[in-house]
């Protein structure tokens, strides 16, 4: 295995981005009811963290046949190290609660591509 501060400068070193941030892989541990429960306060806490600019992303993912909802979720964290981001993970009121449970890594980002589309006259947004 390769320590990951080493890979990090070594993908830095080749002209990767090494951008740093944080998935949480969050499963359900109670019943959907639990997990019900807690959605309006998890919702909440998730969209301050977005405006604190501490969430880059969350959402559900299906199964491994992309047919149905499975109950598992991502969530990904900007935070200036990993036990920041277990402590963002904490105070989420989903994982308060118990109703659900989560894996913690680290994540860099080396590649790829994201679109905006921002429309002046209509003050439309579009992510691709």
């Amino acid at each position: 295995m390769v320590a990951w501060a080493d890979y990090k400068a070594e993908a830095k070193s080749r002209g990767a981005l090494a951008l740093e941030l944080y998935v949480a892989i969050s499963a359900p541990a109670k019943a959907p009811e639990d997990v019900k429960a807690a959605l309006p306060d998890h919702l909440a806490y998730q969209g301050q963290l977005e405006r604190d600019g501490s969430l880059a992303f969350a959402g559900p993912m299906s199964d491994e046949s992309g047919q149905q909802m499975q109950g598992m979720g991502l969530i990904i964290y900007r935070a200036d190290g990993l036990e920041t981001a277990r402590a963002l993970a904490d105070k989420d009121p989903m994982h308060m609660s118990g109703a659900r449970t989560y894996v913690m890594r680290r994540w860099m980002i080396n590649e790829g591509s994201i679109a905006l589309n921002v429309g002046l006259s209509t003050k439309t947004v579009a992510l691709t």
